[in-house]
């Protein structure tokens, strides 16, 4: 992997309120762990586009004591890929990243289906999958007796 790439894209992810760090592709399927509060999400997501990294996907994973949004970036040069968590704020909203990667919005509006994530300033956050009467259902969450912490998880080291 080019090391002047990966210098360049953390030193620009240490100018935001981000935590991040390497890990081993083998057991992880990414190289680099990021984690970012919503307020800077798309300023994160700016950063991996001038970078010339693609959006993979987006999903969430239901925790205590809210919902995480996953995003999965790759580089066009070479093989590198960034796993960026984000928790949704206490209204289950986190903003859009629909006008930075157009691709963003099939992805978004699947993970509204499932988790009830509203993606705040999303162009048509309608149904994509769930039929009209199955709106209300969002067949991935759990019980609340079986939602793990980010503790249950990662052992405490949240990154």
């Amino acid at each position: 992997m080019n090391d002047s790439f990966v210098l360049s894209l953390k030193k620009d992810l240490d100018q935001l309120k981000v935590s991040y760090k390497d890990v081993d592709y083998r057991k992880c399927g990414y190289h680099l762990d990021v984690v970012a509060v919503d307020s800077c999400l798309k300023s994160c997501v700016q950063i991996f586009k001038s970078h010339q990294l693609y959006l993979v996907f987006v999903t969430a994973v239901q925790l205590k004591p809210l919902i995480q949004c996953n995003y999965q970036f790759a580089y066009y040069e070479g093989s590198y890929r960034i796993k960026l968590r984000v928790c949704v704020n206490e209204n289950n909203e986190i903003p859009t990243i629909s006008d930075i990667y157009h691709g963003a919005e099939w992805h978004e509006r699947e993970t509204h289906d499932f988790f009830g994530v509203q993606f705040v300033g999303h162009p048509y956050l309608e149904p994509l999958l769930l039929a009209e009467e199955d709106a209300d259902l969002k067949p991935l969450l759990k019980d609340e007796k079986n939602v793990k912490s980010l503790t249950d998880i990662f052992g405490g080291d949240k990154v």
